[in-house]
C-alpha cells in the first residue's frame, strides 16, 4: 500500500501528534509498505531516511497566499507518489487533501488528536476519520460527525522506534520525594494548579521537590506566580526544566507523576510516565481515565481544583505503603499502548478503504511465482 502523512512538521519537541505520526510512518514502512510524509521538516527527517520514508516539503502555514502555494505543492507531491492513503493528522492537512481527493482518486483518513479544538470539526472531511480515545469518538458524533465514518484506535507510543526501550535510560539524580510533569507550558495544562497545590503540601514534606518540564508560551506566568511566593526556599524547591528531549530520565527518578490538564484528549505522556513506575494521580477529564484503566491505574481528581490535589499529593507522600501501591499499578496492562499496536489496528482502517488491497497483493505474489516457475520444454 502506497500512504501519505501529512503534518505541520516533524520537529523533535515533544509534540505527541507528530510522535504519533512518525511512529505510524516507521513502523508501516518496516511493514514493507511505500511510505512518504509530507510536512515542513525538522529533525525527525534522519530517523523518516533511515526507515526508507521519502520526505516532501510542505509548508502548510495559513497565509492565503502560501496556503494556495501549499495546494499547488501537494498536488505535485501526490502526482509523483500516486498514494493509495493520505492520512491527514491536523486540520491545515485534512483541508488540503479533501479540496484534491476527487481529482487524485486517494481515499482520506484523519486523526483528531485535540477534539477540543474548533477546528477539528473539519477532521469529517476524511473518509475515515481516527479517534485516540472513546471519549474523542463521542465529542465528535455529538459535533456531527456520522458515527459511521470513526474508528476508535487508542493511542499508544511504548515501544516506539523513535527512543530505545525504557531500561536504557538512566534516572537523573533527582531530589526525592520527586513530583514531576511533562507537558507544554500552556494554561490549559493546569500548571498553575500544580504549582499552587505544592506549595500547600511543602511545608509538611520539606525535602519535596517538584519539577515542571516542558516549554511553551504561558511559561512565563507560572514563573512569576513561582517569583511571588515569599518563601526563598521553597521557590528554590520548584524548577522549571524545560523541554527535554528525553523525558525519560525525569520518570525514571520521580516518585508521583501528575498531569492537571483541563482538558485532555488521551494523554499519551501518561502511559510513558506509568512504564517509568511512577504513581499517577491526573485530572478526570475526557481521555485520561481510559489512559488510567478507569481509575486502576492511577488516582483521578477534578480539574482547576488545586485543593483535591493538593490532598491526594499529601496522602502520597504520607504514606510510603500506598505509594508503592500506585507505583506498582501504574505498570500493570501497558501491553495495550504499544505503537505496534497503533499501526495494525491504523492499517485495518485503511483497508475497509482500499478494498481490493488484499486482491492485489494475492494477484501480485502469483505473478511473481510464476515468473520463478521454469516452463516445461515443448514436445
Amino acid at each position: 500500500m502506497r500512504i501519505l502523512h501529512i503534518t505541520n512538521h516533524v520537529e523533535k519537541i515533544g509534540n505527541g501528534i507528530v510522535n504519533v505520526a512518525v511512529d505510524l510512518a516507521c513502523l508501516q514502512s518496516q511493514d514493507g509498505h511505500d511510505v512518504a510524509v509530507a510536512s515542513a521538516g525538522g529533525e525527525f527527517e534522519t530517523l523518516l531516511a533511515r526507515h526508507n520514508i521519502k520526505h516532501c516539503q510542505l509548508d502548510q502555514s495559513r497565509q492565503p497566499l502560501n496556503l494556495l502555494k501549499a495546494a499547488w505543492r501537494f498536488s505535485e507531491i501526490v502526482q509523483q507518489f500516486q498514494p493509495d492513503i493520505v492520512h491527514a493528522h491536523m486540520m491545515t492537512g485534512v483541508v488540503l487533501a479533501g479540496i484534491l481527493r476527487q481529482a487524485y482518486q486517494y481515499h482520506l483518513v484523519s486523526t483528531v488528536h485535540n477534539e477540543f479544538q474548533r477546528s477539528a470539526v473539519l477532521m469529517g472531511l476524511a473518509d475515515r476519520v481516527i479517534a485516540v480515545s472513546q471519549a474523542v469518538s463521542d465529542s465528535m458524533v455529538k459535533r456531527g460527525i456520522p458515527e459511521n465514518k470513526l474508528r476508535v484506535v487508542s493511542n499508544g507510543t511504548l515501544g516506539s522506534p523513535r527512543h530505545p526501550n525504557i531500561q536504557d535510560y538512566q534516572p537523573l539524580p533527582l531530589h526525592s520525594p520527586a513530583i514531576t510533569t511533562v507537558a507544554g507550558m500552556y494554561t490549559r495544562k493546569g500548571i498553575a494548579e500544580l504549582i499552587a497545590a505544592f506549595t500547600k503540601i511543602a511545608p509538611k514534606f520539606p525535602e519535596a521537590h517538584l519539577y515542571l518540564v516542558g516549554n511553551g508560551p504561558d511559561r512565563f506566568i507560572f514563573e512569576a506566580i513561582v517569583d511571588n511566593i515569599p518563601c526563598a526556599k521553597l521557590r528554590q524547591r520548584i524548577h522549571f526544566e524545560g523541554f527535554q528531549p528525553e523525558p525519560q530520565r525525569y520518570m525514571l527518578a520521580t516518585d508521583i507523576f501528575v498531569l492537571a490538564s483541563y482538558c485532555e484528549s488521551f494523554g499519551l505522556v501518561l502511559t510513558e510516565a506509568r512504564e517509568a513506575g511512577c504513581a499517577i494521580v491526573a485530572s478526570d477529564v475526557d481521555g485520561i481515565p481510559e489512559t488510567l484503566d478507569n481509575r486502576q491505574a492511577g488516582i483521578l481528581v477534578p480539574p482547576k481544583d488545586s485543593q483535591s490535589l493538593a490532598n491526594v499529593l499529601t496522602q502520597l507522600l504520607g504514606d510510603s505503603v500506598q505509594l508503592q501501591y500506585w507505583k506498582n499499578r501504574a505498570k500493570q496492562n501497558l501491553e495495550r499502548f504499544k505503537a505496534v499496536r497503533v499501526h495494525e489496528e491504523t492499517m485495518n482502517v485503511y483497508r475497509e478503504l482500499v478494498k481490493n488491497y488484499n486482491v492485489r497483493t494475492v494477484m501480485d505474489t502469483k505473478e511473481v511465482l510464476l515468473m520463478k516457475t521454469p516452463t516445461a520444454p515443448m514436445r
